[in-house]
């Protein structure tokens, strides 16, 4: 059962539940600069199995938040590129980076 939280508006509701999956932000902020394959994915976010990195893009292709592609040659590739829903994280990456800015230990972070 999702959790609900009464008298917030249910479209936030469904976007924290998103992002409250471990990885699915990192996943879709990834994505941003355009389509990835699978490797190149999964080198750029440290710490992830390759299980849960494949999951994780299950779950936000099934949420049509991300495309699959099969490329075609030798061997067969597998390419993931956000939707239009995908794409209107950036904002909303914008928006947290900000706030992160104000929070204690912020200081001692490097932007990359």
């Amino acid at each position: 059962m999702k959790r609900m939280c009464i008298g917030l508006c249910p479209k936030f509701q469904l976007a924290m539940d998103v992002l409250a999956k471990p990885w699915n932000g990192l996943i879709i902020a990834a994505l941003e600069s355009g389509p990835l394959r699978f490797s190149d994915l999964h080198s750029r976010l440290d710490g992830i199995g390759d299980r849960m990195l494949s999951a994780r893009l299950k779950e936000l292709a099934t949420r049509g938040l991300l495309l699959r592609r099969v490329l075609k040659g030798t061997p067969v590739g597998v390419e993931y590129e956000l939707t239009g829903s995908g794409q209107g994280f950036g904002e909303v990456m914008e928006a947290i980076s900000h706030w992160g800015e104000s929070l204690p230990g912020a200081k001692r972070l490097r932007s990359r």
